[in-house]
């Protein structure tokens, strides 16, 4: 049994969203986790990743690592025993701490994989509710955006607290992202931010107010089809951000060098300091804004439609 999941970026909203704020996030469909499950000639469950090297039997792993820990997960909600003999492998073209959302890629395409393969079908609630069990295993306490948007494919407009709605693209629109290859050390950059808010929290209050209008507007334009609105809010998003002190100047320079090359707007996505860019662009000009961000220093470039 095979099954697939895409990657993520957050369009609007990230630091925000720490403080009740809404977050916009999207698929990344050009990047996927593919997994496949099939009976083996040899007892024991053995998993085969190539991308973090891992050819192992499932007991020689600690259960909290990441690819064991959902076998385990699903194999208990089922009270599967005495456990099958199979061959799990798992191939992936998203990048590892980019922001991506690689991690609740591999959960989404395990779990789907595996449980149709024990002939346990599960729904995308299902799917959902038992991949944030194990970002919770990793992350501590993750916001939900990026298991929520993986799982159903489709944009999610994400408040804490709140129950994740998805919503659907009144018109496709191309956005390039642009990874500056620096490991995005979010837990940092959400604790400096932290101190800032304790500092003055008045002013921050008043820029993550700023933040919450740029994700309800975005998505109203992502709903209305208006999507060229979407690269103004970018710029703007991207300001209060360097206000927050979570952009750097990789970041910076790859923003400039994609509004220079044509992009209707661009900002930094995710925790910051490192990570990915994105830019709205054209979809003819797609081509010319990833090589402008090539030869600004980017490590790799990727372009995505979100429809």
């Amino acid at each position: 049994m095979k099954a697939s999941a895409p990657g993520k970026i957050i369009l609007f909203g990230e630091h925000a969203v720490v403080y009740g704020r809404p977050a916009l996030a999207v698929p990344v469909t050009q990047v996927h986790v593919d997994a496949e499950v099939s009976d083996s000639p040899r007892a024991g469950i053995w998993i085969h990743a190539p991308i973090i090297d891992l050819h192992a039997e499932l007991n020689s792993l600690p259960p909290d690592h990441a690819i064991a820990s959902v076998i385990l997960k699903v194999i208990q909600r089922f009270g599967i025993s005495p456990l099958p003999n199979l061959d799990i492998s798992i191939s992936s073209t998203i990048p590892v701490a980019a922001g991506l959302g690689s991690g609740a890629a591999v959960s989404v395409a395990l779990i789907r994989a595996l449980s149709a393969s024990l002939s346990r079908p599960m729904t995308d609630d299902e799917v959902n509710a038992l991949t944030y069990e194990i970002e919770k295993i990793h992350h501590g306490t993750p916001s939900g955006i990026d298991n929520t948007v993986i799982t159903y494919g489709k944009p999610v407009y994400f408040m804490k607290d709140r129950p994740v709605e998805t919503f659907k693209t009144g018109n496709p629109f191309t956005i390039v992202i642009g990874d500056t290859g620096i490991a995005a050390p979010t837990k940092e950059s959400v604790g400096d931010v932290r101190r800032l808010w304790i500092r003055d929290q008045f002013n921050l209050e008043n820029i993550f107010n700023e933040i919450a209008q740029i994700a309800l507007i975005g998505r109203r334009s992502i709903e209305s089809g208006r999507t060229e609105m979407l690269g103004e809010l970018m710029d703007h998003n991207h300001e209060y951000l360097q206000e927050l002190t979570v952009s750097s100047p990789e970041l910076d320079s790859l923003v400039e060098a994609a509004r220079k090359a044509g992009a209707l707007g661009a900002k930094m996505s995710g925790g910051g300091r490192g990570g990915n860019m994105i830019a709205l662009v054209d979809p003819a000009k797609a081509e010319s804004v990833a090589a402008a961000l090539m030869s600004a220093g980017a490590k790799r470039t990727i372009i995505t439609e979100v429809s």
